[in-house]
């Protein structure tokens, strides 16, 4: 029998302009184009074989769309995070309660230490965890704590020039991490890097076989990919780009059943 292949995702609620921005200056939010643009995101998933299980809407925090920052999984393991802004901790507790329903084990990361989803990039048993904005390494060793028993193995990476790692570098199936240089504070940091010629194109969420989801704002970088032998998928999410985020914040994908084992 084929494992559900599932992805959490939350819709963006009333207060979407007042998310945070830390990198980039403040721009004008169209909240009905972004309602658009998120269906359109979800709708995606769905036909790319993804059953969505929707996170009930925390419409009291802005950020709460970007849904990425509230847990990582790891095999049957769940973590729940503790975000760096303390406004977005409120957001956690739904998407925990939600996992927990679908029957995966949970750990929680605990002060002193802080970790933002989007701060994780697992490549293989590697997990690179950025430190520098919203996680700190008390975050980052705890969760070296949770996952070592695991086979899987915590590196940290500097990171100044972005909100989160994942802002700077995703990875391709193959296991090689892409990033636009002028953003990503060391490359030979990952034992594989690629530049790609768009900040968006750094972006990009691996929906199985050579199927790729990314921003249309990098036309370039899909045409790359495609000349690699990928099948980019992309989507407009230029109103999630005004606040700082990017196709793989709108979404926690759960490879398997916990039983057995197999989420990314």
């Amino acid at each position: 029998m084929t494992p559900t292949v599932r992805a959490l995702v939350r819709r963006p609620g009333p207060r979407l302009v007042d998310g945070l921005v830390t990198h980039i200056s403040r721009q004008v939010v169209d909240t009905d184009l972004a309602a658009r643009q998120w269906a359109n995101y979800v709708e995606v998933l769905s036909d790319a074989g993804w059953e969505t299980v929707e996170v009930p809407p925390a419409d009291d925090c802005p950020d709460a769309t970007f849904i990425e920052d509230t847990v990582v999984m790891f095999d049957d393991l769940a973590v729940a995070c503790r975000p760096g802004a303390d406004q977005r901790r409120p957001e956690v507790a739904g998407t925990a309660a939600v996992v927990k329903s679908l029957g995966y084990r949970s750990r929680t990361i605990t002060a002193p230490g802080t970790l933002d989803g989007g701060d994780v990039l697992k490549v293989d048993r590697t997990v690179y965890v950025g430190i520098g904005g919203r996680t700190n390494h008390a975050g980052a060793d705890e969760l070296n704590r949770f996952v070592q028993p695991l086979g899987f193995r915590v590196v940290t990476v500097p990171t100044t020039k972005v909100l989160h790692l994942k802002s700077a570098v995703t990875a391709l199936s193959d296991g090689t991490v892409i990033g636009y240089p002028p953003l990503v504070d060391d490359p030979a940091i990952f034992e594989r890097f690629m530049a790609v010629p768009e900040e968006a194109g750094s972006h990009v969420v691996l929906l199985g076989g050579q199927r790729l989801l990314m921003s249309s704002a990098a036309p370039r970088t899909a045409d790359l990919l495609a000349g690699m032998g990928y099948e980019p998928i992309v989507v407009d999410i230029s109103e999630f780009e005004k606040l700082e985020g990017c196709v793989t914040c709108l979404s926690v994908r759960l490879r398997a059943s916990p039983d057995p084992p197999g989420v990314i």
